[in-house]
């Protein structure tokens, strides 16, 4: 195993086999992952910062076994801030998990190393209620991503008449997710959101359903309410996916939104969202 040592913004990181190839398809390397990470930092720290974070890694690559992590590895640098947090998953066997928090590009590109490529947070920080609302839009095959779209903007035309503002973005994946800035004053975010999904679901049967059963979710796109549950996570702004090649959830325009026809419009990869970010900026800087 080959190691380099590093210096980033004053701590000391050993770096190992940048070489290793962790998108087949593509050849985009371990190197090329953190060097990502590190040149959209900017963007994304702000959406990482204060909340506890799991991760998906693929130590092999996306082709090779991958897993779930929420407890902070052991082997975890004292300087990466953590949150010792209740478990909320019931049959788990233990009470607490050792959160890491992601304040900082050293404990970024600390995750980077570990082939962490997928970075999943709550709707919530650390010590505080939810600050964000979300609609989980996936789309039932043959249904795409353009239905996705056309479910988001029955979604903005509701939450602005409520007096609310959406934010899109691409989840990396095949479908999309619909962000909401919330606060205190404006109640549940699930018992918000759910009652939404039922009422497009009525309006709109043939497109929408608000149920999980997979036998109503042909043809339709879902609305996953249940994503604002506090214990579940989503899949951050400007975070890397594990498939075949280096797709990216990224933030999106509304216009891109009313323009798309076909899936492939909104599709993204690595250096495609940091040619967006350095013209347009962070599309969701204002969600906070």
């Amino acid at each position: 195993m080959t190691r380099i040592r590093v210096t980033v913004e004053g701590r000391v990181l050993s770096l190992s086999n940048l070489g290793k190839v962790l998108y087949p398809r593509t050849g985009f390397t371990k190197g090329e992952v953190i060097d990502y990470y590190t040149r959209i930092a900017p963007v994304l720290l702000p959406h990482l910062a204060g909340r506890p974070l799991t991760v998906k890694r693929y130590p092999n690559g996306v082709e090779g076994p991958s897993f779930f992590e929420k407890n902070a590895p052991a082997h975890t640098p004292g300087w990466v801030r953590t949150e010792r947090l209740p478990v909320s998953a019931r049959g788990s066997g233990r009470e607490t998990v050792d959160y890491s928090i992601v304040d900082d590009l050293p404990t970024l590109v600390y995750y980077a190393n570990l082939a962490a490529l997928e970075l999943h947070v709550p709707m919530w920080r650390v010590g505080q209620p939810p600050d964000t609302l979300v609609f989980d839009l996936d789309p039932g095959p043959p249904a795409t991503i353009v239905d996705c779209c056309r479910v988001a903007l029955l979604l903005r035309e509701t939450l602005t008449e409520d007096g609310h503002r959406g934010y899109p973005k691409t989840s990396g994946s095949k479908g999309m997710q619909l962000y909401v800035p919330w606060g205190p004053a404006c109640g549940r975010t699930e018992g918000y959101a759910k009652t939404l999904a039922q009422r497009l679901e009525r309006e709109h049967p043939g497109l929408v359903v608000s149920r999980m059963t997979r036998s109503l979710r042909g043809g339709k796109v879902l609305i996953d309410w249940s994503q604002n549950n506090p214990a579940k996570t989503t899949v951050a702004p400007y975070s890397l996916r594990g498939l075949a090649e280096p797709t990216v959830s990224t933030p999106i325009a509304w216009a891109e939104v009313e323009s798309c026809d076909r899936p492939e419009s909104l599709r993204f990869t690595a250096p495609d969202v940091l040619e967006r970010v350095s013209g347009q900026g962070d599309l969701f800087a204002g969600l906070h």
